[in-house]
């Protein structure tokens, strides 16, 4: 079983990853910690367009309005520059 996780974790394929990704984190999150975030960004963006947003003062999920604000206007470049074309 250990191997069959390991051959699908993200972690572990996110070389593969060569269409542009948008990576969102809580800079405080207790379930994904940061650096594995940051990991996946760097990785990805060695093969081409990566959106990486992190908001500091923010945990597993945005709950401060002006960051929700922020989210969803990014989002909607993302989608504006990649899904529109």
């Amino acid at each position: 079983m250990r191997a069959f996780l390991e051959s699908i974790s993200p972690a572990n394929n996110a070389h593969k990853i060569t269409k542009p990704l948008f990576i969102v984190q809580g800079y405080n999150d207790p379930r994904v910690p940061v650096t594995e975030a940051e990991q996946m960004r760097d990785v990805i963006r060695a093969n081409g367009g990566v959106w990486y947003m992190a908001a500091l003062d923010e945990g597993h999920g945005f709950r401060k309005k002006f960051n929700r604000d922020y989210y969803l206007n990014a989002v909607s470049l993302f989608w504006e520059k990649y899904l529109l074309d």
